[in-house]
């Protein structure tokens, strides 16, 4: 038995239509009917084709592991995702996502450490006086200037040095019900299905996240504890990828 057909048996003894697996998987019914005739073309690809077996296995109530296996032996193995453009019920194209910047800390840090120098200044000149004291601070300088072990005082306007993050880590939450595909370091998948609405699910790896949300308005993105809100409009299906240093300061 081919993979369309034992999806289309699994979905007729779950008593469901195609219209009804449709809106609980958000495939589009002409996908739906093309799978269950072995036809993968509308997917958008192999990546997309093997996401929609496994959504559509569970919700008739079949084990998507042996369709997926199947599917691989017969289109040459895993595949890396491509575009997802035809796979989902909206034909509207794909709003970029406008990553939210936190605010320039190194003017105000500058002006800080500027302070403390002009404060200590006087102080310093108060208690010691005179002309060989101005002749000590001007000393000061040239000293740690040719000692290789100690550090310049920063200038202002040089960059704010972030202790480099390990992981990346990524918390999702779902705001109404949508279609989530979150893959790893390598290309792992460390979940793919529908979330429901309310549902908060977090992942953590090493060197990149990468998700594909099949409805962009209709979840929330926390990145590295920063919030970045709702990624796109609903309806749109959005791609990100996210590395230890994001999101980028400012």
């Amino acid at each position: 038995m081919g993979i369309g057909e034992t999806l289309a048996e699994g979905r007729e003894q779950a008593g469901l239509t195609i219209t009804e697996v449709s809106l609980r998987t958000r495939v589009r019914e002409s996908v739906i009917r093309g799978i269950e005739r072995d036809d993968f073309a509308a997917c958008g690809g192999d990546f997309y084709a093997r996401g929609h077996i496994r959504t559509i296995a569970r919700v008739v109530g079949v084990d998507p592991e042996p369709l997926v296996r199947a599917f691989d032996d017969a289109h040459g193995g895993a595949p890396q995702p491509s575009s997802a453009s035809g796979a989902w019920e909206t034909d509207r194209p794909l709003v970029p996502f406008r990553e939210r910047r936190g605010p320039n800390w190194s003017a105000a840090m500058a002006m800080a450490f500027a302070a403390l120098v002009v404060v200590g200044g006087v102080q310093f000149f108060g208690g010691r006086g005179g002309e060989h004291a101005a002749r000590q601070v001007a000393e000061r300088p040239a000293q740690a200037a040719a000692s290789p072990h100690r550090q310049q005082p920063r200038r202002a306007g040089d960059p704010v040095a972030a202790a480099p993050r390990k992981n990346v880590e990524l918390r999702l939450k779902a705001r109404r019900a949508t279609w989530v595909n979150v893959r790893g370091d390598k290309g792992r998948t460390l979940f793919s299905g529908t979330l429901r609405s309310g549902t908060v699910r977090e992942w953590k790896a090493k060197k990149k996240i990468s998700v594909l949300i099949g409805n962009g308005g209709g979840v929330r993105l926390t990145v590295n504890g920063k919030d970045l809100g709702t990624p796109g409009q609903s309806g749109n299906v959005v791609h990100l990828d996210f590395t230890p240093s994001d999101p980028e300061a400012a």
